[in-house]
């Protein structure tokens, strides 16, 4: 086997292929007599139509089929004595050749890249540590309350996080525009809903208001025609609603599905919840910074042919996405480009995360794996259920030995790189507004 010059591609090889005519004939003749026997054609009783009848109806699909399994064959026997390990699939061209006993071919694929794993010693990984108190769970009771938020009738001026009802007519040089008018509008102050000037106009009006103010779009503005242009909106205020928050009492612990309405039990899942999120939040940002160094220590070349298959297999999860979100694919045609970076990204850091669990037998042991799925069931109402439906199935494991193989990787690269803990912001970490 040779390797091209001046290639394109590193990874790409190219192997002889030799098919003994003789033993082409010799199966197809045999295929074709097998089918014979099961051939049924009018004018003939059933296993007897003349051999040259079924030669010539399937003689040219059965010298493909055996010759497609014949080079499949050869291929599979050279690059196994040769230790060679392919990557996905090879393309087969005939050679011209005058050989009257053999036909000729040359297979080219690609291999997979060989290297040992990259040193991480000058990587530098930032740690985020974060203690859960009980002011990170009175913040997210807060949220919890807001995210349950009731509006009523206020005898006041609009202020921010209130709820208000407008009728609003926006015109361009005296002419109405589309998308400018609506009836009864709803809409909280603050949240963004509407643009900043717009709601600086709105804030401090009451029932009853009737108004007329100047805005400018911004010059991003998605509406090409209003980009950058200044409007006039006539806007009538119809209802201002102030915000009331629950009360954390039995009956808000019961919304949370806490059955016997106790506030402290709520707390307490809140708080376990909490720790949890804050613990895969922590682990999702570290492992983040671990796939980055390992790209970084292993500048490796890839299989096209690999990350050719991963766009297709990307360009299919979105347009089922697409399609479950009510949307026609066929209307929107998805590029295969769209995905390149993705693709390769993910391809590298498959073919490096598997040759150093490889290298560094970082394997999941049942044990991890055990340990994994006990700690996703805790979140349940009954746990051993959880335990026993994923044993119920050796496949319903996979994904999480994958994972247990991810946070073996993790853990030998940061016993390998530069690591410092940093103190996190809750909010931050959360991604969460101020």
């Amino acid at each position: 086997m040779e390797a091209t010059s001046a290639q394109a591609n590193e990874l790409e090889r190219r192997v002889d292929l030799s098919i003994a005519i003789a033993d082409v004939e010799k199966e197809m003749e045999q295929r074709l007599k097998r089918m014979g026997k099961n051939m049924k054609m009018p004018g003939f009783r059933p296993g007897k139509v003349p051999f040259n009848i079924v030669k010539q109806q399937y003689g040219d699909q059965a010298r493909h089929e055996v010759l497609s399994e014949e080079l499949d064959r050869v291929f599979g026997e050279t690059v196994t004595a040769q230790k060679t390990r392919v990557a996905g699939y090879p393309r087969i061209e005939p050679k011209t050749t005058e050989s009257t006993t053999h036909l000729e071919f040359t297979a080219i694929f690609e291999t997979y890249p060989e290297f040992a794993p990259g040193d991480l010693s000058s990587a530098e990984i930032e740690r985020p540590v974060l203690e859960v108190s009980a002011a990170e769970i009175e913040k997210t009771l807060d949220i919890l309350r807001k995210q349950r938020v009731s509006y009523e009738n206020a005898d006041r001026a609009a202020a921010k996080e209130d709820r208000v009802v407008i009728d609003f007519l926006g015109k361009k040089e005296g002419v109405p525009f589309a998308g400018g008018e609506a009836k009864d509008y709803p809409f909280v102050l603050g949240q963004g809903q509407m643009l900043p000037d717009f709601e600086n106009a709105v804030e401090g009006t009451a029932v009853g208001t009737t108004k007329t103010f100047d805005l400018t779009f911004p010059a991003d503005y998605h509406a090409k025609d209003l980009a950058g242009q200044t409007v006039q909106f006539d806007i009538t205020v119809k209802q201002v609603q102030a915000p009331k928050l629950p009360e954390i009492d039995a009956e808000f612990a019961k919304s949370m599905g806490v059955v016997d309405g106790d506030v402290e039990k709520m707390k307490g899942e809140i708080e376990a919840n909490l720790k949890r999120e804050v613990k895969r939040r922590i682990e999702a940002k570290v492992k983040d910074q671990v796939m980055e160094a390992l790209l970084k220590a292993n500048p490796i070349t890839v299989p096209t042919s690999l990350v050719d298959l991963e766009i297709q297999r990307l360009m299919q999860a979105a347009r089922q996405d697409m399609e479950q979100r009510g949307m026609k694919t066929k209307d929107f045609p998805i590029q295969p480009e769209w995905f390149a970076d993705q693709a390769k990204r993910r391809v590298t850091l498959g073919l490096i995360l598997a040759e150093v669990v490889k290298t560094e037998k970082l394997q999941a042991t049942p044990e991890q794996v055990r340990a994994m799925v006990e700690e996703t069931a805790a979140s349940y109402e009954q746990p051993e259920e959880v335990i026993r439906w994923y044993y119920a199935q050796p496949q319903r494991l996979q994904e999480v030995e994958g994972v247990a193989i991810e946070n073996n990787v993790v853990a030998w690269v940061l016993g390998k790189s530069k690591v410092t803990d940093k103190a996190a912001v809750f909010d931050e970490l959360m991604g969460q507004k101020q």
